[in-house]
This record gives structure tokens, C-alpha cells and sequence, in this order.
């Protein structure tokens, strides 16, 4: 019921849903000191997707294992899926309606200033050290000139994670050989169909590392100049109804499945961008003990964190 509640309520972006899931497990329920929420929050930190719905899926596998990872996953994901969907219904059938319009030509310009202020804020926090600015710079050069955004985000990563453990006192470095590790995907059409739909949004929950604002970089690059799925508008009100509904940021994937493919599309989606959060939980929630034995998985973890937000 607490994860229900929460995703019903929950708003604010993974920053809120993360104090909201402290203060409820840790103060008023005592089900784990702040150490070890702590130590959850560190191991979904160290894997892709969804901080905030990873860290609750995280809670839910240490209160009651197995059934509890599902259920309170599924629990925090459900009802945002729900509120989005009637959204989307509403954007399909009234959308074109001036009323509706001028809702949504509103909020537009807001999550424009949110997401500018999110970058500026979080920038600042994520930014620690010289070396992290000068590839936050060349990160930003890079998606300028249509680099790949997974080319980006790993090379980022990667330099980043090499400048502070192995070559901390080099004063420059530039691995450019880091971005032939992939090709870059084709910039033609590609037909709609549901399970392209569902690679798609597994491949994003699979390898997205940041806040939910990154997901607006891989929405546009595929999804826009790419696959020309959807249009400029349509994304901004995907990405607008994505921050004023409560849950995860992620169900902006539910937004745009529905307006792609109805209700089915919705639920391909958001099965899509979310299952891989529960794999990796799954995976990495009984190693938490040892990463926090682990000097090294600390540090990396850290780091990690800071990568994030950036």
C-alpha cells in the first residue's frame, strides 16, 4: 500500500519520490536505519534506468524478497501508468481542442524553465572537479554535432570514471578511440510496429544512466530526427505530462506509446522501459552487502551518482 500510495502522490521528480521513500521507511515506519537506505540508494546508482523506482524495487526485494520486489515495483509503476494513459486518452481525442491547447501551450514554457534549472542546479552538484567540466563541455560539443547519444554518454562515463582513479594527475585527456566502439545508427524512417516500439524503450530503460531529463535527448533522436515517429510538439507534450503526473518521469514513455499505438502501445512501453529496472535489482540487490564492504564499489559508486545528474 505504501508504494501505491506513493505513486499515486507522489511528485517532484526522483529527488521528492526519494526524500518521500526515506522519510516513510526509515522515519516513521523503521523498517531500516538511514544507513541502509543509504546503501540501497548507492546500488541503484550503479545501474541503469530509473533512480527513484529502482530504489523502490530495491526497498520492496529487502522487506519481503521475491514477491516484495515485484509488488513494489509494480505498485509505485501502476498508478502513474494509470493517471498518464488518461492523459493520453484525453490528448488523442481532445488535444486539438483549444481548451486542452492552452493547458498544454502552458505548462510548455514551465518544464522548459524546470528542465533549465534542473541542468543549472544539478550541473553544479554533479560538476566536482575540473576534469568533470571539461567532459560535461566536450559531452555538449558532442551531442551538438549529432554524435550518437550513446557514444556520448559512454565515452562521458568512461573518461570521467579514467580521469579520477587512474589518471588523476594527467591535466588533459582525449579518447577519441572511445567513440568507434559503436556504429552510429542510421538517420532514415523506420515503420511503426509494437515491438519496435518495445525495443526501443527496453533498449532506453537498459542503458539509460542520468535523471529522467536524459530521457528527453534519446526520446528526440530517435523518436523525432530518426524515425520521424513523432514531432517536436508531440514531444514536449509527452515530456510536460511526463513532470506534471505523479510516479517515475519514465511513464512519458506510457504518453507516447498511446499516442503511437493506443492502449496497447502504452503498455508495450511501459513494459519496455521499466522490466530491465527490475533485471538489474534482481541481479545486483543481494550483492548490496558486498558492495558496501567494498571500498572501490563505494567510490564507484559516488561517482556514479554524480554521472547521473550531470
Amino acid at each position: 500500500m505504501l508504494f501505491l500510495r506513493l505513486g499515486t502522490t507522489a511528485f517532484g521528480g526522483p529527488a521528492a519520490h526519494i526524500a518521500m521513500m526515506e522519510d516513510e521507511v526509515v522515519r516513521r515506519r523503521k523498517w531500516m536505519t538511514r544507513d541502509e537506505f543509504l546503501d540501497l540508494l548507492g546500488a541503484a546508482n550503479l545501474i541503469p534506468g530509473p533512480n527513484s523506482t529502482e530504489l523502490a524495487i530495491h526497498i520492496g526485494h529487502r522487506q519481503a524478497g521475491w514477491p516484495g520486489l515485484v509488488v513494489a515495483g509494480s505498485s509505485f509503476i501502476l498508478p502513474a501508468m494509470l493517471i498518464v494513459m488518461a492523459f493520453a486518452w484525453a490528448y488523442v481525442r481532445y488535444g486539438s481542442l483549444p481548451q486542452v491547447a492552452g493547458i498544454l501551450y502552458g505548462v510548455k514554457p514551465v518544464i522548459i524553465a524546470i528542465v533549465l534549472h534542473a541542468l543549472w542546479s544539478l550541473g553544479r552538484t554533479a560538476i566536482k572537479s575540473k576534469s568533470l567540466a571539461v567532459v560535461g563541455v566536450i559531452a555538449v560539443i558532442l551531442t551538438v554535432l549529432r554524435m550518437h547519444e550513446l557514444l556520448v554518454l559512454f565515452g562521458a562515463g568512461l573518461a570521467a570514471v579514467v580521469a579520477r582513479t587512474v589518471v588523476r594527475q594527467i591535466k588533459s585527456i582525449t579518447p577519441p578511440a572511445l567513440m568507434m566502439l559503436f556504429q552510429t545508427a542510421g538517420g532514415g524512417a523506420a515503420s511503426f510496429g509494437l515491438l519496435p516500439l518495445f525495443l526501443f524503450f527496453l533498449k532506453v530503460g537498459a542503458i539509460l544512466y542520468g535523471s529522467g531529463y536524459v530521457l528527453l535527448a534519446f526520446i528526440r533522436a530517435d523518436l523525432v530526427e530518426r524515425w520521424h515517429w513523432l514531432t517536436e510538439p508531440q514531444l514536449l507534450d509527452a515530456i510536460a505530462v511526463g513532470q506534471v503526473t505523479p510516479g517515475p518521469v519514465f511513464t512519458t514513455a506510457t504518453f507516447i506509446g498511446y499516442v503511437l499505438g493506443g492502449t496497447r502501445g502504452a503498455l508495450v512501453a511501459t513494459l519496455g522501459i521499466f522490466l530491465p529496472a527490475f533485471f538489474f535489482v534482481a541481479v545486483s540487490g543481494p550483492l548490496v552487502p558486498r558492495i558496501r564492504r567494498s571500498p572501490l564499489a563505494g567510490h564507484f559508486s559516488t561517482e556514479s551518482t554524480s554521472l547521473r545528474w550531470l
